[in-house]
């Protein structure tokens, strides 16, 4: 019995010794990840905000990947380069995914939703403290054919609201046309919204209009405004470094939300919001957010559907398939 005893001890010692072996292998061949080069477009504003404190981590080396980021001020100027597969993976409005996707035929994949709804209505007066109160109201926006409209057109329909609308080119010319007098009731994104109301022009925010699609969608849709994509042939290739981006990029995102005083500084400092008061004006209010996976899919399925009932354009003529949810 003792020498079957001894023998059992040493089997159990070899068996500890190889399993130890083959964990410290597994460990190094997670410590041993080579970094890989990632070209990343990002839009200035929302969309952008929350990837700044991973740029910051990226100039000190001290990201998993290589990254390489270049902003955008409109989503037009990147829509081609994506196409083009100039970048890897991007920061754009979640319709403008949907019709990258139909656009390539299934080459830009949804990596996950990282904003929510940033539009407000603002007032110069006391009269609008609800969507209804629209009613028979002149207002002006900013984003004609693109989400602002779309999202603006769904809410007024739902609500059986008749105002009138008029349309300025560019959220900036919106904002200065507002401060000049011009437009006293208007529909317009953040940081704008935060750059409006420093002026002390007697603006305020009347209506959160992520709320007015809440109860317009009786809680239904999430009002996804931005997202990140990836090209599939990437994210195919490299699903390690896909994964180590988004670990690194909800980590930043955290950060944004967490720490206003120094994020604001570095928002301003890659001047993706024009200085920092009005960059720590606009974190509470721009829903910075990483939504991916199943719930991703879930939660951007009915948005997509809206904006197709509304107008099949919006989101590049057809409801994309399941392999557009990566």
């Amino acid at each position: 019995m003792k020498k079957i005893f001894s023998l059992f001890l040493i089997l159990s010692l070899v068996i500890t010794v190889f399993a130890g072996c083959d964990n410290q292998e597994n460990t190094q061949a997670d410590d041993e990840y080579n970094a890989v080069d990632i070209k990343v477009a990002a839009l200035m504003g929302p969309t952008g905000m929350g990837m700044s404190k991973l740029m910051a981590d990226s100039d000190a080396k001290k990201t998993a990947n290589n990254y390489t980021f270049e902003l955008f001020k409109a989503p037009t100027d990147l829509t081609g380069l994506i196409i083009n597969g100039e970048f890897q993976i991007a920061a754009v409005p979640t319709n403008l995914a949907a019709t990258l996707y139909n656009k390539t035929k299934g080459q830009v994949k949804l990596l996950a939703l990282n904003t929510l709804g940033v539009l407000y209505i603002l007032e110069k007066g006391e009269t609008i403290n609800s969507i209804n109160d629209l009613e028979g109201k002149k207002i002006y926006s900013s984003g004609q054919a693109a989400t602002p409209q779309y999202a603006l057109d769904y809410v007024l329909k739902a609500n059986n609201i008749n105002c009138q609308v008029e349309y300025f080119s560019t959220h900036e010319e919106l904002a200065t046309q507002a401060l000049a007098g011009n437009a006293d009731i208007i529909l317009i994104p953040e940081p704008q919204v935060s750059t409006i109301l420093s002026k002390n022009a007697g603006f305020r925010i009347a209506v959160d209009f992520n709320k007015a699609w809440n109860d317009a969608t009786n809680n239904s849709s999430l009002f996804s405004m931005g997202c990140l994509v990836v090209r599939k042939d990437f994210a195919d290739s490299n699903p390690k470094a896909v994964e180590k981006f988004l670990e690194e990029y909800t980590a930043s995102v955290k950060f944004v939300n967490e720490n206003h005083d120094e994020a604001s500084q570095i928002i301003a400092n890659y001047k993706i919001v024009p200085n920092q008061l009005i960059a720590k004006n606009a974190i509470p209010n721009c829903k910075m957010v990483t939504i991916s996976g199943e719930e991703m899919k879930t939660k951007t399925k009915p948005y997509l559907q809206i904006l197709f009932d509304s107008d099949k354009k919006s989101i590049g003529g057809a409801l994309p398939g399941e392999d557009f949810y990566y």
